[in-house]
């Protein structure tokens, strides 16, 4: 994915700083590299998303109007993490969620769908596992742990998912959490998506910790309405970790990389 109009001139002005300092200090204050979000990826809007994992085309908490997901392609199966509006939308999903397509939906969401798509639905909680499309797939815990926060996303009631796919590896879409004891346990995982905006998930300084301890090799922030991702780049890199960060524009409609006000 070529990276945005941000990142182009932020690489731009780090190079033209970093070519007035001797070679000795370049070397030690050179920032790495953006990397690339995976050719994989189709990011929609804050924290809808498309993977296409060997060859099969999964699309996590389709929301917005059924025609933003119009070209994406044959779908295989249709993932959604919780019953915030952000995340789930019955129109959508009865748009999208054609005949062939799997849907799974954690228990809260499946007591909210409409008779016909509940009938087609695969229900996983926290701890489930199971195989869509040929991919193995894990729900995980997805819940706040600082007490004014708790009413959000209760512990117990909300997935987060990991895919595991033979030519791509482990993917953890964290879904709404925070850096929870489970969030930090994940191991092996390439690629996690995970959220940072407050008061409803977490803050870069937690983003960075929980990162930190999981060790996955690539992270990509999602759901970071308010919270600019190449602060929590700046700050995963500062702490010494080696997982990579790439930034993906989640919030096409402005310039501003903390994406819309609220």
């Amino acid at each position: 994915m070529d990276l945005n109009r941000r990142q182009t001139l932020a690489g731009a002005l780090a190079c033209t700083a970093a070519a007035a300092l001797p070679a000795a200090l370049r070397a030690q204050t050179a920032a790495p590299t953006p990397a690339a979000a995976p050719g994989f990826l189709t990011p929609f809007e804050h924290a809808s998303l498309m993977l296409t994992l060997d060859g099969q085309n999964i699309l996590v908490d389709p929301v917005g109007g059924a025609e933003r997901y119009a070209a994406a392609g044959p779908l295989a199966a249709v993932l959604v993490t919780h019953e915030h509006g952000d995340h789930f939308d019955p129109e959508v999903l009865a748009a999208v969620v054609t005949d062939g397509v799997a849907l799974v939906v954690n228990p809260a969401v499946a007591e909210k769908l409409p008779e016909a798509l509940r009938a087609r639905g695969t229900v996983m909680a926290n701890g489930d596992s199971g195989e869509i499309a040929g991919i193995r797939i894990e729900a995980v815990p997805a819940y706040n742990i600082t007490p004014e926060r708790t009413q959000y996303h209760p512990q117990g009631r909300d997935n987060g998912y990991v895919l595991t796919s033979p030519e791509h590896g482990r993917i953890y879409i964290a879904g709404d959490t925070e850096a929870t004891p489970e969030f930090m346990a994940q191991r092996d995982i390439a690629l996690a998506f995970v959220p940072m905006n407050l008061p409803y998930t977490m803050s870069i300084d937690q983003a960075v910790e929980g990162v930190a301890a999981m060790g996955p090799r690539l992270v990509i922030p999602y759901h970071h309405r308010g919270n600019d991702p190449a602060e929590f780049a700046e700050k995963l890199r500062a702490a010494g970790s080696q997982t990579q960060v790439a930034i993906v524009d989640w919030y096409p409609g402005t310039d501003d990389p903390k994406g819309p006000a609220d």
